[in-house]
Order: structure tokens, then C-alpha cells, then sequence
């Protein structure tokens, strides 16, 4: 029973972040998460000099195509373990990036005392991904275990 638990875990975990990559990539697209996203990207000092290059709508159509590809990749894991890996490196990336908006943008609620409380955006909305930032890093090194062996045949 606990290896079938595990095995479903695994996919609803690998295919899970897959779908939170497309939706969300699919979203930046959009007006409104364009809009959305750019108080914290231009509090951000990784990312805030972007908007010197380039429209608020152009970087989160950017950032759009970045994540739907990195959500492709992790979806090829049966056919491309390596290339899954890469993908899941790459979103643990991005998931730290978004993680540090917590303490470049203003988020903790002061009606509230402060700390701990942190506000609807960017606090409650980012934190998520400290789970999406675990989840990448475990199909990382999963997927880097099934990779074969240059050399070796596989085992049964």
C-alpha cells in the first residue's frame, strides 16, 4: 500500500507543479497578472532593472513563455529524464527568485502587528512557493536518478 501511495504522490506531485508552470505562464499573458506581478518585480533588484528593457506586458509574457517551457520539461520525465531535470533546476530557480519578493517588497501587515502576518500580496501569494520550490528540487533529483548510465545497460 505505501509503495502505491508513493508512486501516486510522485505523480501528482511531478504533473501537479507541471500544471501550476502552464497555468500560471498562461496567465502572464494576461493584462491583469502582467499588472499583477509588477510591483513585486520592480521592488525586486534581480529583476526590477528588466523594466528599463522592456514593457510591463512584454517581461510577463517573457517570464510567460519561460514558465510554460519549464513546465514542458518537467512533463517529459518518461521520455527525457535529463531534459525533466534541467526543467525542474530551472523552476527551483525561479522559485527562489519569487521567494525573495518577501523581503524586497513590502508585505508584512502592519494593522496586524507585523510580523508573522503577512498580507494578500506579495506575502500569502508567494509563500506557496516554498512548497513549489520543495517539489522542484525532489523531481530534480528523481528525475537525475533515472537518467541512464553512459555505458551501462539498465537494469531490469
Amino acid at each position: 500500500m505505501s509503495d502505491r501511495l508513493q508512486m501516486i504522490g510522485t505523480h501528482v506531485a511531478r504533473y501537479g507543479l507541471v500544471v501550476v508552470l502552464l497555468w500560471i505562464g498562461g496567465m502572464k499573458f494576461t493584462a491583469y497578472e502582467a499588472e499583477g506581478i509588477e510591483p513585486m518585480v520592480a521592488n525586486s533588484p534581480l529583476m526590477g532593472w528588466l523594466y528599463r528593457l522592456m514593457s510591463v506586458t512584454a517581461l510577463s509574457a517573457l517570464l510567460g513563455v519561460i514558465e510554460v517551457a519549464v513546465g514542458l520539461l518537467i512533463a517529459l520525465r518518461p521520455w527525457w529524464p535529463a531534459g525533466s531535470a534541467a526543467g525542474s533546476g530551472l523552476a527551483a530557480g525561479m522559485f527562489l527568485t519569487t521567494l525573495s519578493f518577501l523581503v524586497t517588497t513590502p508585505g508584512w501587515e502592519p494593522s496586524l502587528g507585523g510580523f508573522p502576518a503577512l498580507s494578500a500580496m506579495p506575502g500569502q501569494f508567494v509563500l506557496k512557493d516554498v512548497v513549489l520550490l520543495g517539489v522542484a528540487l525532489w523531481t530534480a533529483g528523481e528525475a537525475l536518478a533515472a537518467r541512464p548510465v553512459r555505458g551501462l545497460s539498465p537494469v531490469a
